[in-house]
């Protein structure tokens, strides 16, 4: 963590096109993760060594954890959500590399994250549902409703994005001020301190993520469920 000031400075800018440090560490991750899939993947074996072990364990995980909340649909969320937690995982810790900040400590990081969320939440439920059914559950069960659901759409995009920035950012400012009281004294309560709070940042927004697409997708199997059923 950089214990600079808490604003977001432009790293180069071209003319009116700023490119600001949070964007060069999100291109860091995302070559680092990029070259770290490529060289693991590269050669899989069925006798698999440390590195694919690990891997694979990671996906397992990951994949359990999808198929507890929509497990009729786990293997076609499970490149979203787990790109998603591994990329906010290292996205929250990287706070931690002497002179860099997390990305997701800037707004307009995790408002990207979110539209992102919001974008696959409706891209999986018109894939699975089609575009005609997705849309009227939004009518259902009354028209009158449809300007609540609108509404809701917005505000928990909004509130996603929000509750990411304001954990990671009050976690950096109270982390500097500590550091910037008691010095170096208390270094390791600090990091464990980020650490875990990284972590669970990570996996909450990670799971909301996958209760809002989840929610989309089981809203239209039970909408398409009570129309096939047999009336009394």
């Amino acid at each position: 963590m950089a214990q600079g000031d808490m604003l977001i400075e432009p790293v180069i800018e071209f003319g009116p096109v700023a490119i600001t440090s949070t964007v060069v560490t999100t291109w860091v991750i995302i070559g680092i993760l990029w070259l770290g899939c490529w060289l693991i993947t590269r050669r899989l074996s069925i006798d698999p060594g440390p590195a694919q072990t690990a891997l694979e364990g990671i996906v397992s995980t990951i994949e359990e954890a999808i198929a507890a909340v929509e497990p009729a649909h786990a293997r076609r969320l499970l490149p979203f959500i787990g790109s998603l937690w591994i990329f906010l995982m290292i996205a929250n810790l990287s706070g931690l590399v002497p002179g860099a900040d997390s990305p997701t400590r800037d707004l307009s990081a995790t408002a990207a994250l979110a539209l992102l969320v919001f974008l696959s939440t409706h891209w999986y439920g018109i894939r699975i549902a089609g575009l005609k059914n997705y849309l009227r559950h939004y009518m259902s069960p009354s028209p009158i409703l449809l300007p609540f659901h609108l509404i809701s759409e917005v505000t928990r995009t909004v509130a996603l994005a929000v509750r990411l920035f304001g954990n990671m950012m009050s976690l950096e400012m109270a982390a500097l001020l500590i550091l910037l009281v008691a010095g170096f004294l208390a270094p390791v309560p600090i990091l464990m301190l980020h650490i875990v709070e990284a972590l669970v940042q990570a996996y909450i927004f990670g799971m909301l993520a996958l209760i809002y697409v989840a929610g989309g997708i089981q809203s239209q199997q039970r909408r398409q469920h009570a129309q096939g059923a047999p009336h009394a």
